[in-house]
């Protein structure tokens, strides 16, 4: 086993951040293998319990879970930074082209080492991803989580319609591909397998029903796509889908919705869809940088709260502008001051470190197995540097108190911020600040 001590975040049964200005973090074997955390709290209260245990003490620094992006797009990692007159456009200009390339195996091992490089060096050490509709984009970024021993979620994207040549697949053997990749991969290690419509206009009807079919004789897979983003999307489903009662309910008549199925952006929804969401189980990965960099719409905070549906935060890269998880709770934050009522929602900064780490956890059905750092949790944790920067050290050293702290990472922090990755209980090499 090993300890370290620093000042340590974490979060209580109910959400709310825990926090230890002198913390200790004790980390061993697991019940079932790999690192988990054995014990954290005050120092004072916990270290003489551990005599003899190597402890490695971080002055100034903070130990905080490694963040969950709930909803990111690994192909789109050189689409980044595109510019577009809206979502259907900025697909038909960058994505679709660019998805087509990732049929080679090379290529996609290539983008996969890039993609999870700078994951980690923000700080995100659990991403549920979408691949591209070849299986190879698949077997190369599962590959190289594993290599790392990363928690990983991702899949096929299934796409049998209204898509052009070189990313468009066919129906019977794209539902043959996921179900072969379920059984190569899933549960392998710390790998997960999600069934992936890549949205509903992209899928026949036979194609989502498979995917139905295929999610209830995997129940434990997880299910991921995009809903209610951009209201011309939202037209185009309701031609497609005249019998549905809205664009969320395709999903729900072909048995894609349930725990462990996480919809991408959810903006254009009234009480049905969210009690949908709620009674389902499924929940929303929330997207503001995308959705303010592609004009697509405000996420309801108060919406989602009043009905009690479950929701995490994403950066949704390439449409998303960027990787930094600083950055997506900073955005999540005018979303929710903007809203889509008023008066807007003011969201706490432990609110905010909260969506990104444990409520993305519980958003996934793996709350109490990842994004927190109470006992029992994998060892998957940040080493923060909140003096990182010349500004940043100036605002936290004046902080008053936790809000205020916490605040001033999200406003003014960046990767700098993230000194050292843990994985599984070991140290990730830092990556530089350089290009490639």
């Amino acid at each position: 086993m090993k300890a370290w001590r620093a000042a340590l975040l974490r979060f209580d049964e109910d959400g709310a951040p825990v926090y230890e200005d002198d913390g200790f973090l004790l980390v061993g074997p697991g019940a079932h293998g790999g690192q988990v955390v054995r014990a954290a709290g005050s120092w004072q209260a916990l270290a003489a319990q551990y005599p003899g245990v190597a402890v490695e003490h971080l002055p100034g620094r903070i130990l905080a879970p490694g963040f969950i992006d709930l909803h990111v797009h690994f192909p789109q990692t050189d689409v980044i930074g595109s510019p577009a007159d809206g979502l259907l456009p900025w697909l038909e200009k960058y994505t679709f082209p660019h998805e087509a390339r990732f049929a080679d195996p090379a290529y996609a091992s290539a983008v996969a080492q890039v993609f999870l490089d700078e994951l980690l060096r923000h700080g995100v050490t659990t991403p549920l991803t979408f691949a591209t509709s070849h299986p190879a984009s698949v077997d190369a970024l599962m590959a190289e989580a594993q290599r790392r021993g990363l928690r990983l979620i991702a899949g096929k994207v299934l796409q049998d319609r209204h898509s052009p040549d070189g990313v468009r697949d066919e129906t019977e053997q794209s539902l043959a591909d996921t179900e072969a990749l379920i059984r190569k991969w899933h549960g392998q290690g710390r790998l997960g397998y999600a069934i992936t419509p890549r949205f509903a206009p992209s899928c026949t009807d036979a194609q989502l029903r498979g995917a139905g079919e295929l999610a209830a004789k995997y129940p434990d897979t997880w299910i991921q796509s995009h809903v209610a983003e951009n209201k011309d999307e939202i037209r185009w489903a309701r031609e497609l889908f005249p019998d549905a009662r809205s664009y969320l309910a395709v999903y729900d008549g072909f048995g894609l919705m349930r725990d462990r199925a996480i919809y991408a952006h959810c903006i254009h929804f009234d009480d049905d869809d969210r009690r949908l969401m709620k009674s389902t189980g499924a929940a929303a990965a929330v997207s503001p940088t995308s959705n303010l960099f592609l004009g697509s719409g405000f996420f309801d905070y108060e919406g989602a709260m009043r009905v009690g549906f479950r929701f995490g935060l994403a950066s949704d890269v390439g449409g998303g502008t960027s990787f930094n998880p600083f950055h997506t709770m900073l955005a999540a934050y005018y979303v929710g001051r903007e809203g889509q009522t008023k008066p807007g929602v003011s969201l706490a900064p432990g609110h905010l470190w909260w969506q990104h780490t444990a409520g993305a956890a519980a958003a996934l059905g793996l709350d109490g197995v990842i994004g927190n750092l109470q006992p029992g949790c994998e060892a998957d944790f940040l080493v923060l540097d909140p003096h990182a920067t010349p500004l940043l050290s100036r605002k936290v050293t004046h902080a008053r108190d936790l809000d205020e702290l916490l605040f001033s990472l999200i406003v003014l922090g960046d990767d700098r911020v993230v000194e050292t990755v843990v994985v599984d209980g070991a140290p990730v090499e830092r990556l530089p600040h350089r290009s490639r």
